[in-house]
């Protein structure tokens, strides 16, 4: 199962996706981006993503190449966005272990 939703807010458009990120649907998504959105500036919310196949990661590659930056608040999607180099705009485990990390 896979959603994907454009979500417009004044400092410009979310692409928020939930679920496996593989095959037909990660075409579809692409299609979604192409089609509605300069993907220059656009936010790519992968926090509810649970699983991505080799197809996904072209998507994300090509997203990341032409200007997409990453949000990645749980270990999965982090994990995603480090191992194929996307930029990310928040990485709230990050943010946690380095609190956690200075009260030591």
């Amino acid at each position: 199962m896979f959603r994907a939703e454009i979500r417009w807010f004044a400092n410009g458009p979310i692409l928020i996706m939930e679920g496996s990120l593989d095959g037909d649907w990660a075409e579809q998504a692409r299609f979604l981006a192409i089609k509605n959105l300069d993907p220059k500036g656009l936010i790519v919310d992968l926090t509810e993503v649970t699983y991505v196949d080799s197809v996904g990661e072209q998507l994300l590659n090509w997203l990341g190449s032409v200007g997409a930056e990453f949000v990645a608040k749980n270990i999965y999607a982090l994990g995603i966005c480090e191992r194929l180099h996307l930029p990310v705009l928040e990485r709230r485990l990050g943010s946690a272990q380095q609190r956690s990390g200075s009260a030591a």
